[in-house]
């Protein structure tokens, strides 16, 4: 049972002056009965307008209704009558293709479960540059079970995991409010999949509600560090030894800002933030651009192994955005020295990243995640080693379309971030570092997360992994195919111009097993592959 809060704020100005304004033609009504029937139409619109304000801080369906009373309907009206406010419909555009309203209203009818489909056709442009398809079959399959799951963990794994291939990417608590966590987390338990916790550490609404976690360790060791910041081998020990913890990842970089960081703004420090991280009250919680616990490729697998060994053996890998390709060539180099393997590679593509960061990071550094995710597919596959380590993908993945397209050019499993934030109702009013959220998903001031009801949110989060799922296995046995491991790039085109038109396979031409150590003439990993080396990040240049 949600509480009904109402703290004096601007947000409830307009239902506190309707319900004064109500009281007092009434109290004057009845003070002098010969004026009440020149005040019962003040009255029934004032009162009315009161009701309606006391529902929307009752029902638990629009978010954003609980914190905006009467005035949020503005937003509903808009959306009705077109063209949309943009801050509520598009994403800040990067590459110049805005993240499309028909991409959110999919995801939201997915979460509520109602009709996703919509008359007259595609409307996307055919014959545009870069427009994608994936192939039908003249002889379809029936529909594949929808119930997808792969097994991490590779020969020196001994807990590994069985792992739904559609999970909900990195978000911390601090990023998001105590009950988007609860939400989340309640719906991955529902349906049997993973929640990443991000870097901020494993807080008790990760906990709450026993869903599977993915603990991911970033450059600043939230909830494994010592006073001076670094890491603690011991802290992190114990709290890996968790058996609701399935499997530790340790950041790299991710797709928003790689080689910048993590910042969370002083506002969204509370004391509970700053005890759960280990950090300072009210002060800006940065997390440095690199690791102190390595600086070399050689250290940073060892660094995976004992996490893996410090977990009691869960799967233990490792997330990044590719930047230059001889560093990762450089880390597998070193995976060959010592003979250490991670169990998983999440690759995160620049284009990705539901957090703040500086517009030049986010629309221009790092490697896109289709061709990340290829890229590292084929370095794995060049070095003899693709079938002992899984690779999942993230960055813009909302849609079964995108995660069949992830799949085909090399992913095992896809996590979304933005996906389940719609999922919860977010309506992307670009507010997220302001703790200002107006749906109450990224915020820690408990008078806007009182919005976001965690029982009807866990239901709709349950939902989109579900309908996602169930979408994939209708386009699989389309394709006349029976599971995604036989997605493969032959099965999808990309328009290169309204004459041109090449297959994946083409795009993304395949090294073979053992390519790189035989010595390749591939010109993505020739030069890259001889600059990588296995003590040092930089490059071997002549």
């Amino acid at each position: 049972m949600q509480t009904l809060l109402l703290p004096f704020t601007p947000r409830f100005i307009i239902l506190t002056i309707c319900i004064i304004v109500t009281a007092v033609f009434v109290a004057i009504g009845l003070n002098d009965r010969g004026l009440f029937p020149l005040l019962w139409i003040p009255i029934a619109v004032f009162g009315g307008l009161s009701c309606l304000g006391i529902n929307d801080l009752l029902q638990t369906s629009h978010a954003v209704l609980r914190n905006y009373p009467i005035s949020a309907h503005l937003r509903f009206l808009l959306e009705e009558i077109r063209p949309e406010m943009r801050q509520y419909f598009f994403e800040s555009e990067k590459d110049g293709k805005p993240f499309s309203r028909d991409k959110r209203a999919m995801i939201y009818q997915r979460a509520k479960m109602v009709l996703d489909k919509r008359p007259f056709g595609t409307q996307e442009d055919v014959y545009g540059d870069g427009f994608e398809w994936m192939h039908h079959s003249v002889a379809p399959k029936p529909r594949a079970d929808e119930h997808f799951r792969i097994t991490v963990g590779g020969p020196e794994c001994t807990k590994p995991y069985s792992a739904s291939i559609f999970n909900i990417s990195a978000m911390s608590f601090g990023a998001l409010s105590p009950n988007a966590i609860l939400a989340l987390n309640a719906g991955a338990k529902r349906g049997n999949f993973a929640h990443d916790t991000g870097e901020g550490g494993v807080s008790p609404y990760h906990r709450e509600n026993k869903g599977d976690l993915i603990w991911e360790v970033g450059s600043g060791y939230f909830g494994c560090r010592n006073p001076d910041g670094s890491f603690s081998p011991d802290e992190f020990a114990k709290v890996a030894s968790s058996d609701q913890i399935k499997m530790v990842e340790l950041k790299i970089s991710q797709g928003a800002k790689p080689g910048h960081g993590g910042v969370l703004p002083a506002a969204k420090v509370s004391e509970e933030i700053s005890r759960i991280r280990g950090v300072a009250f009210n002060e800006d919680c940065i997390s440095p651009a690199f690791h102190r616990a390595f600086s070399t490729p050689v250290g940073m697998i060892q660094f995976i192994g004992e996490m893996r060994r410090l977990s009691g053996g869960k799967p233990a890998g490792f997330k990044l955005c590719i930047g230059h390709r001889w560093e990762f060539l450089a880390i597998c180099k070193a995976m060959l020295e010592t003979n250490i393997y991670p169990d998983f590679i999440v690759v995160d593509g620049k284009e990705g990243g539901t957090g703040a960061a500086p517009v030049e990071f986010m629309d221009h550094l790092g490697m896109p995640m289709r061709e990340g995710v290829n890229f590292v597919h084929n370095a794995l596959v060049g070095i003899g080693v693709r079938d002992r380590i899984r690779i999942g993908a993230s960055g813009k993945i909302v849609s079964a379309f995108d995660m069949a397209r992830a799949i085909a050019l090399g992913a095992d499993w896809c996590n979304s971030a933005r996906g389940f934030m719609f999922a919860l109702g977010c309506i992307q009013s670009l507010s997220c570092h302001t703790d200002r959220c107006p749906t109450g998903v990224t915020t820690q001031d408990p008078t806007r997360s009182r919005a976001l009801v965690v029982p009807d949110k866990t239901e709709r989060v349950y939902n989109y992994h579900r309908a996602t799922l169930h979408a994939l296995a209708e386009l699989i046995g389309a394709a006349g195919l029976s599971h995604t491991e036989e997605i493969k790039p032959i099965h999808f085109s990309h328009r290169l111009s309204g004459t041109e038109v090449l297959s994946f396979a083409r795009l993304y031409p395949s090294l073979r097993s053992g390519e790189l150590l035989e010595g390749t003439d591939n010109p993505r990993f020739h030069d890259a592959w001889a600059m990588a080396q296995t003590h040092t990040f930089a490059a071997n240049c002549p």
